[in-house]
């Protein structure tokens, strides 16, 4: 059974390339050091990244060895294989179905129903989605 945190959904300003420093700043400062501070009290997690250029650059790579020792890291990770993210295989539909459930006149208004509705999906569906991550799953 895994501890399970909920961070906030971060939105990225239109236009805006997602490179390296990018990244950091935007995603990997705010989430994985809070997250380590204070949802997880300091105590060991394990992150991984996909194979996308701002993931797998040399100083991303870095930046998460030094700041999560648990990090896999990219040459740890098979290539092409698909996000192992419970965000990605469960939590994302959940999100879609219910935040577009109706039409949206602008962005401003899609932003707040995903936020809306990411705090309405319960810490239970969070939990099992998680624990349903294969456990027996070997890196290569």
């Amino acid at each position: 059974m895994f501890a399970i945190s909920r961070t906030s959904l971060i939105f990225v300003c239109a236009g805006v390339k997602i490179h390296t420093q990018t990244y950091r700043e935007l995603v990997l400062k705010p989430v994985v050091k809070e997250l380590s501070r204070t949802m997880l009290s300091g105590k060991p997690f394990v992150s991984q990244q996909d194979g996308a250029p701002a993931h797998t650059s040399n100083a991303t790579q870095a930046w998460l060895r030094s700041n999560n020792p648990n990090f896999i890291g990219k040459e740890e990770w098979p290539p092409y294989s698909p996000d192992l993210n419970p965000m990605d295989y469960s939590i994302w539909s959940i999100l879609e179905t219910n935040a577009c459930s109706k039409s949206h006149t602008n962005v401003e208004s899609l932003k707040r129903a995903l936020c809306r509705e990411w705090e309405r999906i319960p810490q239970e569906t969070l939990c099992a989605a998680v624990n349903a991550f294969p456990r027996d799953y070997k890196l290569l």
